[in-house]
């Protein structure tokens, strides 16, 4: 019979050790499990130990004979008597966590060859619902679980948090702008947020046509855009567009460099130096860090393994996903209640945000109870399908444009209320507004940008209510 890597000396020296002095228990708790231990008499062995330590009593061989009198495998050892034999057996407890992480490492190999026996197992399985891609992901998933089972965890001191957060405020002091995480590119935005800070999950809703998209998109260039210049605030960026397909993205990324309008540059309407000034961005943004995935149908799940992907491969500070309520749930039976299952994936969206410890940006849609109201600027109630949004996001913004309403109530021309109606259009001609109307670390509030159309870009607005390009 083929043997699994596994140390029973090991094992017999650390259950002996810590009946021999239960504070041994302490230095190995957080690395051991009872699933850990490869001869599984050990494994309950070392259970009973928790539970009864965990209750406040001692364990030794006279307790813990209680718990295996009837136990066949206990039995088949030596019953009570192997109990006795692990203590005296025992010559020092100094190196009890030593070995521990063998156990450890032990555990770690023989899981590596079941999921390698079962990865090839389902390969050679042909089933009409299940791809190969999928299974990729499945296994890729699985050893992300097993590298991830034994981080450490608990308890940590206050000074050493104090000197991490001295590190934040000295550098949001040397930027001078107080921006401490990933840049969005907007002036006043990174000043009410103090930039997309790291775990939180950012919601960006509206109705259509707002330019949630289009905001969002410019957040993700502006941060990919800082990195590769090497200013403050750049970073990675992984971009999950499940309604545009990457080529649609890229097109309005060139729009707004170029300052050719992306419908023509989509149809090939543009004149030969209009292709040379293409061409040149092409060129210019080449080594964007900027990760585009437009797989259809993503489920959760599988969002979760691209990105540790990416990370794990070239790293990763932000994610942007396009929309929330594309994406999919994992567990089937949510799927036919759409509350359940965004709430599920609002509720992975941020488990994910703090497990690789950057910001992630989630798009939702508005209900449409916007529309009924005379004022149409957007509420938290207003986010649909699910509570849970409002709940579990750290920031909620919400694009406004005044503009996009304003233009369909166009009167009469020649009467007096075409003028007021051009009085208003000439106040909120290009002008957005992004409305924070959940912060959990700062002030709710609006801020003003600059929308152009033609470009599908957000610029900041300077204090004479332009962009800084003077439009």
């Amino acid at each position: 019979m083929r043997i699994l890597p596994h140390n029973i000396e090991a094992e017999q020296s650390i259950l002996g050790a810590i009946m021999f002095n239960n504070n041994c228990y302490e230095a190995v708790s957080e690395i051991l499990l009872s699933d850990h231990f490869a001869t599984p008499v050990h494994g309950k062995i070392y259970d009973a130990i928790t539970k009864l330590i965990s209750q406040g009593f001692v364990a030794d061989p006279i307790t813990l004979k209680t718990y295996f009198e009837k136990l066949e495998e206990l039995k088949n050892v030596g019953g009570g008597e192997y109990l006795v034999h692990l203590v005296n057996s025992v010559i020092s407890t100094a190196g009890v966590k030593d070995y521990a992480d063998v156990i450890y490492d032990m555990y770690l190999r023989r899981q590596l060859i079941h999921i390698g026996e079962q990865m090839s197992k389902n390969a050679q399985e042909f089933e009409v619902n299940t791809k190969a891609e999928g299974q990729v992901e499945h296994a890729e998933a699985k050893l992300y679980e097993l590298s991830m089972s034994n981080k450490k965890g608990g308890f940590v001191p206050f000074c050493d948090v104090s000197d991490e957060t001295i590190d934040i405020v000295e550098k949001a002091l040397k930027n001078s702008g107080g921006l401490i995480g990933i840049t969005s590119g907007f002036i006043d935005l990174d000043k009410w947020l103090g930039g997309l800070n790291r775990s939180d999950l950012i919601i960006l809703a509206g109705r259509p046509s707002m330019g949630k998209t289009a905001l969002a998109t410019n957040i993700a260039f502006n941060a990919a855009l800082a990195f590769s210049k090497k200013a403050e605030g750049g970073g990675k960026v992984a971009f999950f567009s499940l309604e545009m397909s990457s080529e649609q993205l890229v097109t309005r990324i060139f729009a707004q460099e170029c300052g050719i309008p992306s419908d023509k540059i989509r149809r090939g309407d543009i004149r030969e130096e209009d292709y040379a000034k293409v061409c040149e961005a092409h060129k210019k943004l080449a080594e964007l860090p900027l990760y585009i995935d437009d797989t259809p149908a993503l489920s959760i799940s599988a969002v979760r393994t691209r990105a540790r992907r990416l990370k794990r491969q070239h790293g990763l500070d932000l994610i942007v996903v396009d929309y929330l309520q594309l994406l999919q749930g994992n567990d089937e039976k949510h799927s036919e209640n759409r509350v359940q299952e965004i709430s599920e994936v609002t509720r992975l969206l941020k488990a994910l945000a703090k497990e690789l410890d950057i910001p992630v940006i989630a798009l939702s849609q508005l209900s449409r109870a916007v529309e009924a109201r005379d004022d149409k600027r957007p509420q938290l109630s207003d986010l649909r399908e699910s509570g849970s949004i409002e709940q579990d996001a750290d920031v909620v913004m919400f694009v406004y444009r005044e503009e996009y309403y304003e233009s369909r109530r166009e009167p009469t021309p020649g009467t007096d209320k075409y003028v007021q109606w051009q009085e208003r259009m000439a106040k909120v001609y290009n002008c957005a507004e992004v409305i924070l109307a959940k912060q959990r670390h700062g002030p709710v509030g609006t801020i003003r940008l600059h929308f152009d159309g033609r470009y599908t870009k957000f610029s900041n607005l300077s204090e004479g209510g332009k962009d800084n390009y003077g439009h």
